[in-house]
């Protein structure tokens, strides 16, 4: 529902396209949501989130974080603990913000495949 999910193996992130629809009711026509089958494997690591990180604003620039700057967050992280991982999730959206408020709901799911 406009965010992709990623998927991350060996060190690179794989990108699996969203529907540009939401999850929830509409008024207009509901299209099906595309069914992605993949074969995970041990290791893996599976990402699945809301905008709010990635169009939460700040830096020295008061800018939106970005996807690409997220993608590379999560390539820097994605072998630690589900623990350390929250811990510099935090750490680095609270250094963002810097003063500015949180404008939306952040959520970050991860799912290590074991």
């Amino acid at each position: 529902a406009n965010n992709p999910i990623w998927l991350i193996r060996n060190g690179e992130l794989q990108s699996f396209g969203p529907d540009k629809q939401p999850i929830g009711t509409h008024g207009g026509e509901q299209n099906p949501f595309t069914l992605h089958e993949m074969q995970l494997e041990k290791g893996d690591c599976l990402y699945l989130f809301t905008d709010g990180y990635a169009d939460q604003f700040g830096g020295s620039k008061g800018k939106k974080f970005k996807y690409k700057q997220l993608q590379e967050l999560l390539l820097s992280v994605h072998k630690q603990s589900a623990d350390e991982q929250r811990r510099r999730l935090d750490e680095t959206i609270e250094n963002w913000k810097g003063g500015l408020e949180q404008i939306d709901d952040i959520l970050i799911i991860g799912i290590r495949i074991l």
